[in-house]
């Protein structure tokens, strides 16, 4: 232990249990894993980035190993920072391929024990490690489809798992990507460097598509207990407003992915109740909602509507708006909703924006109309292991009062569901059908 801790940065002397210890290592992983990968990736080149992860692996490992019998430090991040310089620097020692690395790791981790980024400066280069490794993982030479994972995989901390749910792929799917991305890197010789000029611009795409991805994953999570990260999506919104700040991103649609991420984070806090069950848009809590976030949200739509420019980021972000502006849910202006749904479906073509489609279909003509818009949704067996499509089919039989139908497939979703709080949601809407079955007879 002496060999990497700091005496400011030694154990409190309360012993964590092992559940929370891993909890506390959990939070620490989301944090600082992509932070830790991106200095060392930088040290040691885009070649190395396996050994990068590995160091950083090693190092989370061993605070799982070391802090339920001696305690969880005082500063963590800093104890977890100190853990990888150190054992970043046995590897350099070890490797003579890196032995003039040895003062570059002492300067650039002790530079950030602090637990601050630059940022992004105002004329050329990226200073925050995490936005730079993000514009290497979008090189031209990795397959589009492999960018988004391997940002996600490397820099994020996202299992593959993970990965699949935001791909709606299988886990073996992903595995093979970051694979093949991992490999062209290594065959390509690709570098830890920023571009300059339109190579810069051509890789900002990935990083956006990275970033919203990031931040639904944060939104709406697809493991664990709780429904919303809010650490993520923080940080998909910090990274974000990075961009935003930079020549190269400072376009309209970084500001309406900015726009996005603030109008629908802006209203988190309304989407559980106390006890942690999930609520409808229809049942929540408008008061909850941050203002002063709704504000910038505002703000950041209107600089996105510069030229002429319309992407999917700017339709969700009108979508978000819609919904931050109205006084209620019956207020809300669901005829220029599903215009926008309209015009996205038309872009994308997922079978999951069609099904949000159909839901606000059912609210402009009817839950009929809604279940017939669900049923001519294209590649819709994409969705067959998707728990939402059963949830809103569910909905839209409830609406119809066929409870018996609507039973059923909230059945089936709350069998495929995931979260706690989704099952539990979906285990009450069951009841409240099997109790109005029981009253028909």
């Amino acid at each position: 232990m002496s060999a990497v801790l700091d005496d400011a940065e030694k154990p409190t002397g309360d012993v964590a249990g092992v559940a929370g210890v891993s909890e506390v290592v959990e939070h620490l992983f989301r944090h600082e894993a992509g932070r830790m990968v991106a200095i060392l990736t930088r040290i040691f080149g885009i070649e190395h980035l396996g050994l990068a992860e590995d160091v950083v692996q090693e190092t989370l490992a061993r605070a799982l190993r070391t802090w339920p019998y001696y305690g969880v430090p005082s500063n963590p991040p800093a104890w977890i920072l100190r853990a990888a310089r150190n054992l970043a620097l046995d590897v350099v020692r070890r490797e003579k391929v890196f032995r003039d690395k040895e003062s570059e790791i002492i300067q650039l981790m002790e530079g950030r024990s602090g637990g601050a980024d630059e940022g992004a400066t105002g004329a050329g280069d990226f200073n925050d490690d995490r936005l730079r490794l993000m514009f290497v993982c979008c090189h031209p030479r990795i397959p589009p489809e492999a960018q988004a994972a391997l940002a996600l995989k490397t820099l994020c901390g996202f299992s593959e798992r993970e990965i699949s749910r935001a791909f709606l792929t299988s886990e073996a799917a992903v595995a093979k990507r970051l694979t093949r991305a991992k490999q062209r890197i290594r065959e390509a010789g690709i570098v830890f460097e920023i571009p300059e000029g339109e190579a810069l611009k051509e890789r900002l795409d990935g990083v956006l598509r990275a970033l919203y991805l990031l931040f639904n994953e944060g939104y709406k999570a697809s493991v664990g207990d709780e429904l919303v990260r809010d650490d993520i999506c923080r940080e998909a919104i910090r990274l974000v407003g990075l961009l935003a700040q930079h020549p190269v991103g400072n376009v309209p649609r970084t500001h309406a992915l900015l726009a996005l991420m603030l109008l629908t984070t802006a209203r988190s806090a309304s989407r559980v109740d106390g006890d942690g069950n999930l609520l409808r848009l229809r049942d929540q809590n408008r008061a909850l909602w941050d203002r002063s976030m709704i504000a910038r949200g505002m703000f950041h739509l209107a600089q996105s509507a510069s030229g002429s420019e319309v992407s999917e980021y700017h339709l969700q972000a009108g979508i978000a708006a819609c919904h931050c502006s109205a006084s209620s849910y019956e207020a809300t202006d669901w005829e220029r909703v599903l215009q926008l749904y309209d015009r996205w479906v038309a872009m994308d073509g997922s079978p999951v924006v069609a099904l949000n489609r159909a839901v606000v279909v059912a609210n402009v003509q009817g839950p009929e109309a809604g279940m017939q818009a669900v049923e001519a949704i294209q590649g819709r067996q994409k969705l067959e292991g998707y728990y939402l499509l059963y949830a809103v089919l569910g909905e839209l039989e409830a609406r119809t009062e066929d409870a018996l139908a609507a039973a059923g497939y909230f059945r089936k979703a709350m069998q495929l569901a995931d979260l706690r709080s989704e099952q539990e949601f979906l285990a009450r809407r069951f009841r409240e059908c099997e109790r109005q079955i029981e009253a028909s007879h």
